[in-house]
């Protein structure tokens, strides 16, 4: 089976040390089984980061019916009014990022103990081919190395993502890239790491329009999951 539907959201996030335990407590018992019961969503799974080379320590995902889903009424209530224990979690966030996306490709299957990311913007004029080669070439190659069990290509949706930050209370960038990520299953980080060497290394996405050294990648492991 692959993924639950074609939405997603991506969140990126960080706490100080000392306020790690709390945010990890909150999450596990409260914040992913809130959203999963949401309209539209059908699984949540987060992720720790397993090596250095990683920028941001932890990510989840969140599967959606479509994209549209993200911003959904009662959705953005909570969003503006969150829980108490969500307020004083929240209010620890060093870090803090999020995409709302539509996959585009689907080639996962089931729940992996590791994923591997790739992240980059797209300019318009490079968008049908990149998506091209991605669907048909680079993803297909990938899943069929040893260890691999799935990847998707995820794109990121701004008019829905400018929506939660609207209910959120965030001020809207002047300037908005197209996001696209690239999420690949795997067994084990090390295998993520590989995978995200061949596919996306060595300017293998270049005469795509991507180079990759504008390829933020990183390394994780799995750490908890739900879904209805």
């Amino acid at each position: 089976m692959g993924l639950l539907g074609t939405g997603m959201l991506l969140t990126f996030t960080e706490v100080a040390d000392v306020d790690e335990e709390e945010f990890n407590e909150w999450y596990n018992r409260e914040h992913i089984d809130e959203r999963v019961f949401m309209p539209g969503f059908k699984r949540a799974r987060r992720y720790l980061a397993a090596d250095t080379q990683t920028k941001v320590k932890y990510f989840a995902s969140y599967e959606t019916e479509k994209v549209t889903d993200l911003s959904d009424p009662e959705y953005m209530k909570l969003l503006g009014d969150q829980s108490p224990w969500s307020k004083k979690v929240m209010a620890t966030f060093t870090y803090f990022d999020r995409l709302t996306l539509t996959c585009t490709v689907d080639l996962c299957h089931g729940v992996a103990g590791a994923a591997g990311l790739a992240r980059f913007t797209v300019a318009d004029k490079h968008a049908e081919g990149l998506r091209a080669s991605l669907r048909d070439r680079v993803l297909p190659e990938i899943v069929k190395r040893p260890g691999m069990l799935g990847a998707c290509l995820l794109e990121n949706d701004l008019g829905v993502m400018n929506e939660g930050m609207k209910a959120q209370g965030r001020p809207i960038p002047d300037q908005q890239p197209i996001e696209w990520v690239v999420i690949l299953d795997t067994m084990t980080p090390d295998i993520a790491r590989s995978a995200l060497a061949e596919g996306f290394g060595n300017d293998a996405l270049a005469s795509l329009g991507v180079a990759s050294d504008a390829i933020e990648t990183g390394a994780y492991s799995f750490i908890f999951g739900n879904q209805r």
